[in-house]
């Protein structure tokens, strides 16, 4: 259960997280066509300028990790709504496409410094080991950014433009997530730089190493197939014979039942290890994907499965590292895990309109399923090297059980 002191600062990052996600990774799937149509640049290279801009958050997300772990969330959180504000006037007032693409770039570091790592890392360098229920509370409020910021931002275009739009989310930026996080995140005091022979604040044993690897390799394989299905779900259902108003109808489906699984996370109280819940999250992600592929007639049941995998996913991507490696480490490591992540997230939409184009939704299906399949195997082998043991923060962990739940 949440204290009543944390509640201010989760209500603070959760308003913050939904203005962060709905004015950078869901800016353009509202307003790209707008743009393409009133300028004329190709839209391919307007959705390439977001992709660049991703590549440039997870350059910048393992930085903004050493320095979260070093002195707080509090000053990284000020910095990104900044240069997200910027990169927003920077694309009002981009005359070209270059000028345009450019200001991208700047939001792609104000998105890696202020996302959902950033804001579990922060909360991970607040409240140390007992940081779980914050996470896992978090993630209930960024589960309703898509639904809040796409209206919102229909909205702005049919009455500002989108141009119009991008400086109305700036000014939110300045006048509400800025003084959010100013006023009501905590400051954090700074922890000294290792020095001589000592470890960084991001430093893996020779036996931990495993573990971190393998853990990588399924937050990027799932970010690879979360990716492609946001973008592209749409135009799957679709070619599998829906019409658009039933493909948008059955889509919807998906935010609620992400919001539904993390509620039963919340209720839980997170008895258990967190790497239960990332192994039920890839599992019914894998599910989802294979029964989607398969046909299954029954295509709004597969979705809901499929949301509630992705769901939960979130709180396991931001937990389970705090367990494995403990609160020290946590800010530092889960920087460094979102490196790929974002890069894999970047580049994946482009992969699966690849896809679609010279193999259909047969093969893109086809290779989504492929990849929840490889994703369990990868949970599969998580539990084998954590059973090996994480090294001296395993033994730290078996010494001092987390408050919230026991070894799995």
């Amino acid at each position: 259960m949440l204290s009543q002191g944390r509640w201010p600062v989760i209500s603070a990052l959760g308003i913050v997280q939904i203005l962060a996600w709905g004015c950078s990774y869901y800016l353009l799937t509202v307003l790209g066509p707008s743009i393409a149509a009133e300028t004329g640049w190709p839209l391919p290279w307007i959705f390439g300028s977001l992709t660049a801009g991703m590549l440039v958050a997870g350059a910048v997300a393992p930085k903004a990790g050493r320095m979260i772990g070093r002195h707080g969330g509090r000053p990284v959180l000020a910095v990104s709504g900044l240069l997200l504000a910027a990169g927003l006037v920077g694309l009002a007032l981009a005359p070209n496409l270059p000028a345009f693409a450019l200001a991208w770039l700047v939001i792609g570091a104000g998105m890696g410094s202020g996302l959902y790592d950033a804001a579990f890392a922060t909360l991970g360098r607040l409240y140390g080991a007992d940081a779980r229920p914050a996470i896992t509370t978090l993630t209930l409020w960024g589960g309703f950014s898509s639904t809040l910021c796409w209206p919102l931002s229909a909205y702005l275009l049919a009455h500002l433009g989108w141009r119009g739009t991008c400086l109305t989310y700036a000014a939110l930026q300045l006048a509400v997530c800025l003084p959010l996080v100013l006023g009501l995140v905590p400051r954090a005091a700074p922890r000294p730089v290792a020095t001589g022979g000592g470890r960084s604040d991001a430093g893996l044993d020779p036996a931990e190493r495993p573990t971190f690897l393998v853990l990588a390799a399924v937050v990027t394989c799932t970010g690879i197939a979360t990716s492609i299905v946001s973008v592209h779900l749409l135009t799957l259902l679709q070619e599998r014979g829906l019409s658009l108003a039933a493909a948008v109808s059955l889509g919807t489906l998906v935010g609620p039942s992400q919001v539904g699984a993390r509620l039963l996370e919340v209720a839980n109280r997170s008895r258990h290890h967190p790497i239960w819940t990332l192994t039920v999250a890839v599992a019914l992600m894998a599910v989802g994907l294979v029964l989607l592929w398969s046909g299954l007639q029954a295509p709004g049941l597969v979705l809901v499965v499929y949301g509630a995998g992705n769901g939960l996913y979130s709180i396991g991507r931001g937990t389970l590292p705090l367990a494995l490696f403990g609160p020290e480490r946590y800010a530092a490591l889960l920087g460094r895990l979102a490196k790929p992540s974002l890069a894999a997230q970047a580049l994946a939409p482009s992969a699966g309109a690849y896809l679609i184009a010279h193999g259909g939704a047969d093969a893109t299906l086809a290779a989504l399923a492929i990849l929840g399949v490889i994703d369990v195997a990868l949970v599969g082998l998580l539990w084998r090297v954590r059973r090996r043991g994480a090294g001296p923060a395993r033994a730290r962990h078996d010494e001092k059980p987390l408050p919230q739940g026991g070894r799995g």
